[in-house]
């Protein structure tokens, strides 16, 4: 099977998990997310705290993701499915899904409407991502763990179009996954229209 071939199953099964929960058809329960990345040479630690050099490792990535609850307007438990294609000093296709909690209140809200999701879920790579390989003496894998940690920001009077600004994350979660302990880290922007 060729990676095209791949890709488009990955993206079928996607696309065609979240059927079942379209029959609610709220309004601006799903959502769609353009993003794009460089992956940084350090620890997720040192990525977030930005005590990190870039790798000449970029992404492009395409999200679905669909509201399913929502608790007292206080915060909301999302789910995403990404597509991601790899270029630069790696070349590959990465395919994740990522449920997450999102909290909705901020006191500028009225001003600039924010919310701060973070999550966890599974990551797959069609091949072993090289910067994971040089970064970890070469103990990498394509079926890792995915955490997402995101803040987004959309004018009041036009709620349905945001930006977001993600820290993506692929890890075998201290071996958890694929008895990987490293991983690679990227910081993301993008923009989101919500519907």
């Amino acid at each position: 099977m060729g990676r095209w071939q791949l890709g488009f199953y990955a993206l079928a099964v996607i696309f065609f998990s979240f059927i079942p929960f379209a029959a609610a058809g709220a309004e601006r329960d799903w959502a769609l997310t353009l993003y794009s990345g460089r992956l940084t040479d350090s620890g997720i630690g040192e990525t977030a705290t930005f005590d990190f050099k870039f790798e000449n490792a970029y992404f492009i990535d395409l999200a679905l993701s669909r509201r399913l609850y929502t608790f007292r307007d206080y915060c909301n438990i999302e789910i995403e499915g990404q597509i991601a294609k790899h270029f630069g000093d790696q070349d590959h296709w990465e395919f994740n899904v990522v449920p997450y909690i999102r909290w909705l209140v901020f006191p500028w809200d009225a001003y600039l409407d924010t919310s701060f999701a973070a999550g966890a879920g599974v990551s797959y790579a069609t091949s072993v991502p090289e910067i994971e390989a040089k970064n970890h003496d070469d103990v990498a894998a394509q079926f890792l763990g995915a955490l997402m940690f995101e803040l987004a920001f959309s004018p009041p009077r036009v709620p349905q179009w945001g930006i977001v600004i993600r820290l993506h994350h692929r890890s075998g979660a201290e071996g958890l996954f694929s008895g990987v302990s490293g991983g690679s880290n990227a910081w993301a922007m993008g923009v989101r229209y919500s519907f």
